[in-house]
Parts: structure tokens; sequence; C-alpha cells
């Protein structure tokens, strides 16, 4: 189905002793790779999906007040994040790939009655999936993301930030995961961020999909199909929560305020002393945010 050419494995004895994260990992072989998650907990599912440079470690503190609440927690890894397989060739990394495979994932747990998640690429990546498996997921809840490939352009951030990604061979995984939170979360975590990537070759998916994202006016076809998945959500039935960080850098409250009016929607809660990273300056927060929703 999906074919790539070099893969690199991340050695298991790499996510030995993460600080905060006892989740034992469940593997599922999807396009000829394998794709690591989080599984636990039992109930209906909330699926979480990961942006950049983070992977499933980013949804530790966001778990547990799910867990507690009833509810099975799956955090996905993408294809060349976390303990995924990592095609090594960053031209194969794009939107549609990561889709596919996700769709393929979703349908090969079979899941039912499920809520997705979505942060950074987790967002398209996700709403492309919840519109194409109706029957499968139930709710969406939105954290800082686009869907249009033309809004982080927006923002200075981003272009200092994909700037930088084409000039360096060696992606700076805890420098940059740092530079998305509000707090500092510590050596230790920005350490374990890096868990996955013990050498350049294995860190294709960092480089590649920035480098994916076309300026404004390159690529017709990529806006046209924003404009298509904005006309989805709208017309979607189905219940969101929106949740934001009030001080995200990349993507700006601004561009979660457009995001909300794009799709009929509004944000329901901003999250403060929260950066990019939410999850590491707000998880129990979220996790408690979400189940309440949940239970309402």
């Amino acid at each position: 189905m999906i074919g790539c050419v070099g893969v690199f494995r991340t050695p298991e004895e790499r996510f030995a002793g993460l600080p905060g994260f006892q989740y034992e990992p469940s593997y599922a072989e999807v396009g000829g790779l394998r794709l690591g998650r989080v599984d636990t907990g039992e109930g209906s599912p909330v699926v979480m999906l990961h942006g950049e440079p983070a992977w499933s470690y980013v949804w530790r503190r966001v778990m547990p007040p799910l867990l507690d609440a009833g509810h099975r927690c799956i955090a996905l890894d993408h294809a060349g994040f976390g303990r995924s397989d990592k095609p090594t060739d960053p031209g194969w990394h794009s939107l549609d790939r990561h889709v596919e495979l996700t769709i393929a994932l979703v349908e090969q747990l079979d899941l039912r009655d499920a809520t997705l998640v979505i942060h950074d690429w987790g967002g398209p990546i996700g709403a492309h999936t919840a519109l194409a498996l109706p029957d499968r997921i139930a709710r969406l809840v939105i954290l800082d993301t686009v869907l249009d490939v033309r809004e982080p352009w927006k923002t200075d951030a981003w272009v200092r930030f994909r700037t930088f990604v084409e000039r360096t061979h060696d992606f700076p995984v805890a420098e940059a995961m740092r530079a998305t939170c509000f707090t500092d979360p510590g050596d230790e975590v920005v350490t374990a961020y890096e868990a996955p990537y013990p050498s350049p070759e294995a860190k294709a998916a960092l480089t590649g999909l920035p480098l994916s994202v076309p300026r404004p006016g390159d690529d017709p076809a990529a806006e046209a199909e924003a404009e298509r998945l904005y006309e989805g959500l709208r017309s979607d039935p189905r219940p969101v929560l929106m949740l934001w960080a009030e001080h995200d850098m990349f993507l700006t409250l601004a561009t979660g305020e457009r995001l909300a009016t794009r799709i009929g929607r509004s944000i329901d809660r901003v999250l403060p002393e929260a950066g990019h990273g939410l999850q590491e300056d707000q998880g129990p927060l979220i996790g408690r945010l979400i189940a309440e929703w949940l239970a309402r």
C-alpha cells in the first residue's frame, strides 16, 4: 500500500526509564511499516494524534484523567516518530501518506465511538481521518493546529522555523521541544523526546513534514483541499471541543480564532500559561477538560 526505500527502527532500549512514561507499547503492521502506540484502559476510545517534534510521550500527562474517567486511551506514533518505523527519505513524508496510514490503522483496530484528539500535524491528519470515517469517529477535540497550508505562513515563528529546517541536517529535538513550551519542562523531559531519534537518518520525518508545506500560491491543489476540509467540518454534525494555548508563538490564538470561524465553531477554552506544547504545560487540565466534556 505504502512503499518506501529505507526504514529505521529505533532500538527498544532507547525507551527504557523515560520519566513519567510507564505505559507499555503496542504495535501494528500497516502498509509495510510497524506503527507503535500506547493503548491502555477500557471503555470508549480516546485516540490522540501528536505533532512535531513530539511523539506519544507528549500525552502521558493528559491520559490519567481520561483513564480515571473510564476511557481507553490510544496515543499513536505517526510513521517516522516515536516507536514507529521511520522511513529515512524526507521526501516520503507527506500529509497524504500519513492520512492513509492513520485511516488504515483505525480500521485495523476496529475502533468505534471514538473521540479523536488532534494537535499540530495531528490536526490535518486527524481531520481527514474523521471525515473519512464517520462511522468510527464520533467526536473531535482540536488543540493548536492548522488545516490550511497557507495559515502557518502568517506567523514569523513558523517562517523562521521552516528556514531553520531547510538549513539543518540534524534536527535538534530537545531544543525544539523546549521552545514550544511556556514553562521549561526540564532536561530529563526534553531528553526523553530525543529517545526515538539516535541519528540524523532517524529524523527524516522531522525534516520532511515541514518542508512538505508549500508556500502560499505554490500549490493551488493543496489550498483547494483545505477549503474542502473546512466545508466538511462546517457541515459535520459531530460534537467538537476546541482548546487553545494562550501563549502559542507558532500557531497563535489569532490562528485558532480564524480556524474556529472557518469551521463554524468557537474556542471553548483558552489555556493559561501554555505554549504550543500545551500538553506539557497543561496536560492534566487538558485531560480533565476532555473527560468532563465527554461526561456531558
